[in-house]
């Protein structure tokens, strides 16, 4: 054979071989569907969650397990009990149709179990955008998912259910299967339990369908976007929904903490942002049966009101785990014994604590309150009772344990008591003189201190002027304020704004006439007005008849004067002068921005690309608020007639009567007098009080879309349907009808794309659940960015005018009828 012919079929041969080969390559593929080695990684299409093989701190280790922006967060743990040992050739794989992790010796150590050797089904798996690795069959149904196995993270979405547990880790740096573990107990009214080993360690309290009565900051569920479902099996499955743009979950560290972890999207790390564990209160009967637990106590451990130390020596070395005794029999016991029936005058009563977790192992009938309390009152086994409108009725049977007391939140407790003639009331019976002398003593000083100033005001006017401020700042502090906390504003950083006499203001409005007036605000009339250098100024002029307005007053001076930023309103001076209270502020042309926008004759003076640009100043201003100053500030009263216009139409927030100060440590605050605008309320400030930065963020949206189509959301009607402008919108969005809701006048096809993002940004804010709804910067990401992906809007709150109107009713409305300054939740 030739030379040539030898390299032909040597050519050919190497043909045929490399076919061979990539068949052979190609049935593995197909076969295995993925693999990932251990230097591989798999990650999530929005890029938050990565899978792949890590080894933790302090460890030479491997495991397979999933992690969140950051690998140090690792939130799920595949082989958490079977490590690779010096092992870095170690696989995730499919294998038989199971999902396998294989060492660098090719054998299994760790296996979802879920094989079907008679049935192939080509088996795939994929991480979601939730964190969760699903293994599927080739028509995409799950076989088997990470979220119903889960490590020792609670995530979004997330169904957590009664035959589940989360497992803390040993160690922080060993994820194997720890000491601690979560699971959901007491089905009849859910509880969540942590238990160290076999042992409670701590509990929720009850589940009353829309918080845990036992978790002390949990105060809606609008707030948290936890929900609670039973199914036909009795099964109870626990999930909670969030932000999509922020981060959020609940991991169960090695000590027994269940933590609330949230992303700081500036900081790029993970924070801290609640625990479960705050005090030795938080231990699981820290105090013993009959204790009572106060973290704000000294000592934190007392005995139930007449109960005593069942080891008395015990208890004064602070060992309170023996608990308390009953110092006297109850009247029903002493009957017992005596085989007779109780005196009708000398039946047992009951002590009421409020404000606290109730205790375990409670007993459930669905019984009105009265019915409850007799219940427990027929038998003597009774030793408590408990009545939550959700929940319904709640006893106790012999021994009480785990109660806690609270500063806020928890529900009220019914102690059964000897000889009682009636229902005792207080907290401590002991303390009520206590609690009537300390009353009568702070009275009498806040009289005292009210007659002095009243003194000084009148006895020298001028001189007062210049110190108002103060004088009032002591009143609100005196009467203990709560609704404003206004923080701590210095003598000398107050005395940088000017203060002008009541004179020098006249001249400048010409005496306060109609001319100047510039608009009614709901706590009296803003005036234009010109200083003798020239200078125009806007006049605040407090209506001497409002109610509301010094506390409001006092407060925007507080919190404007802390303020800078190019689209707030700038506040130039005071007077305070007798009666008289009034702010300046820098003037503003233009007006408000209601005067455009709901005006047919002014409208057209703000094409697409002027609103898009008030809309982005006017979320930069509330971002200011909400992070960059020095202080978080909430506005609580966002809408159209507080964004003021610069001569450029440059929008500028003004009206900080309603603002609320929060502290560094501070996100979230409740409050018993909700202030606002109808329309603009978000849900859960509207019907429970409860306000943070996403009340802001939901004004907004209804800003947004009111700035989009030109109308009201508060005088918005719909005949057909009686829908709000929140609720048209909606409709319009999902039948893809957009068209009818923009503005005529704004409309052009070449920003089509653009203002269908708006309208999708302002349906996000206006979600019904605060966790739902974007943060401010996440709002300007997006306004900014046309890459980033907006995940779909759910249906926005108060959709429909009569469930908006049957969950709003308000007490009194300040002069701007549309302002509402103090209401209540049904």
């Amino acid at each position: 054979m030739s030379l040539s012919k030898c390299n032909n079929l040597i050519s050919f041969l190497k043909f045929i071989t490399l076919i061979l080969c990539c068949s052979l390559s190609y049935v593995v593929a197909t076969n295995s569907s993925q693999i990932i080695k251990d230097s591989e990684t798999l990650t999530s299409n929005r890029g938050n969650f990565t899978l792949g093989f890590f080894t933790p701190q302090n460890s030479t280790n491997r495991y397979v397990g999933i992690w969140c922006k950051t690998q140090h967060f690792v939130i799920w743990v595949a082989n958490r009990n079977q490590p690779l040992i010096n092992d870095s050739l170690g696989v995730l794989t499919i294998y038989n149709d199971d999902l396998v992790v294989m060492n660098g010796q090719k054998d299994v150590i760790w296996s979802t179990n879920v094989s079907n050797i008679t049935l192939e089904t080509n088996s795939s798996f994929r991480l979601s955008d939730y964190g969760s690795l699903v293994l599927m069959d080739t028509t995409e149904n799950t076989i088997w998912e990470s979220f119903k196995n889960p490590s020792n993270a609670l995530l979004p979405t997330m169904k957590f259910t009664s035959n589940m547990k989360l497992a803390s880790w040993r160690t922080p740096f060993d994820p194997s299967i720890g000491n601690f573990s979560i699971s959901i107990q007491r089905l009849n009214i859910p509880e969540l339990f942590i238990w160290n080993e076999t042992r409670p360690y701590w509990r929720s309290g009850p589940w009353n369908n829309q918080i845990f009565l036992g978790v002390e900051d949990m105060t809606t569920l609008y707030l948290n976007g936890f929900h609670m479902e039973k199914d036909s099996t009795g099964t109870v499955d626990l999930y909670f929904r969030t932000d999509d743009y922020g981060l959020l979950m609940y991991v169960l560290n090695s000590t027994g903490q269940l933590n609330e972890m949230s992303w700081n999207i500036e900081k790029e790390e993970w924070e801290d942002t609640w625990t479960n564990q705050r005090s030795d209160c938080d231990v699981y009967s820290f105090c013993g049966p009959f204790g009572f637990c106060n973290s704000k106590g000294s000592p934190i451990c007392s005995c139930l009101e007449g109960f005593e130390p069942s080891n008395k020596q015990e208890w004064n070395q602070k060992n309170w785990t023996s608990g308390c005794l009953r110092k006297t029999l109850l009247q029903c016991e002493i009957a017992k014994n005596q085989n007779k029936s109780t005196n009708g005058n000398e039946t047992d009563g009951f002590l009421k604590l409020s404000n606290v977790k109730v205790p375990d192992f409670a007993e459930l009938s669905f019984v009105d309150q009265d019915v409850c309390k007799n219940q427990c009152l027929m038998n003597c086994s009774c030793t408590a009772y408990s009545y939550d409108a959700d929940i319904h009725c709640m006893s106790w049977n012999g021994n009480l344990i785990d109660i806690q007391q609270f500063q806020n939140g928890g529900t009220d407790l019914y102690i059964r008591g000897p000889y009682a003639e009636h229902d005792i009331s207080s907290d401590n019976g002991h303390k009520r003189t206590i609690i009537i002398t300390v009353s009568v003593l702070i009275g009498t000083i806040i009289i005292a201190i009210a007659a002095y100033l009243i003194w000084k005001k009148t006895s020298n006017p001028v001189g007062n002027m210049k110190h108002g401020i103060f004088h009032f700042n002591k009143i609100e502090k005196a009467e203990e304020y709560t609704d404003n906390v206004i923080g701590e504003l210095s003598q000398a950083k107050l005395q940088e704004l000017l203060l002008y006499n009541f004179e020098k203001l006249a001249i400048a409005t010409n005496n306060f006439h109609e001319s100047n007036k510039l608009g009614q605000g709901g706590f009296g009339p803003v005036y234009k007005g010109i200083l003798q250098d020239g200078k125009e100024i806007a006049v605040k002029r407090l209506s001497v008849s409002s109610g509301q307005g010094l506390k409001e007053f006092m407060n925007e001076v507080v919190v404007i004067s802390k303020l800078q930023h190019r689209n707030l309103v700038r506040l130039l001076g005071c007077c305070i002068e007798r009666d008289e209270k009034m702010l300046m502020y820098e003037f503003m042309p233009n007006k408000s921005l209601d005067a455009y926008v709901f005006d047919p004759s002014r409208n057209k003076l703000l094409d697409w690309e002027k609103r898009f640009s008030i809309i982005e100043g006017i979320a930069r201003g509330i971002l200011y608020l909400h992070r960059d100053s020095r202080l978080k500030i909430i506005h609580r009263d966002l809408k159209a007639s507080n964004i003021l216009l610069d001569e450029e139409l440059n929008p500028k927030i003004s009206d900080f009567g309603m603002a609320r100060i929060f502290g560094v440590s501070e996100d979230r605050a409740n409050t018993q007098r909700v202030v606002g605008t109808y329309g603009y309320m978000a849900p859960e400030y509207a019907m429970h009080g409860v306000f943070s930065d996403k009340s802001d963020v939901f004004s907004f949206g209804v800003l947004l879309i009111e700035i989009v189509s030109g109308r009201r959301n508060s005088s918005f009607y719909e005949s057909e349907n009686s829908l709000t402008l929140l609720g048209f919108a909606w409709i319009q969005w999902k039948e893809d009808n957009i068209l009818s809701l923009i503005e005529p006048e704004i409309y052009d096809d070449s920003h089509h794309k653009n203002i269908l993002r708006c309208i999708h940004i302002g349906l996000l804010c206006v979600q019904e659940a605060a966790t739902d709804r974007p943060t401010m910067a996440a709002v300007i990401s997006m306004l900014n960015s046309e890459t980033i992906d907006i995940p779909p809007a759910r249906q926005p709150a108060f959709l429909l005018r009569q469930n908006m109107m049957n969950t709003i009713s308000s007490e009194s409305y300040s002069n701007n009828v549309l302002s509402i300054t103090d209401l209540h939740g049904r």
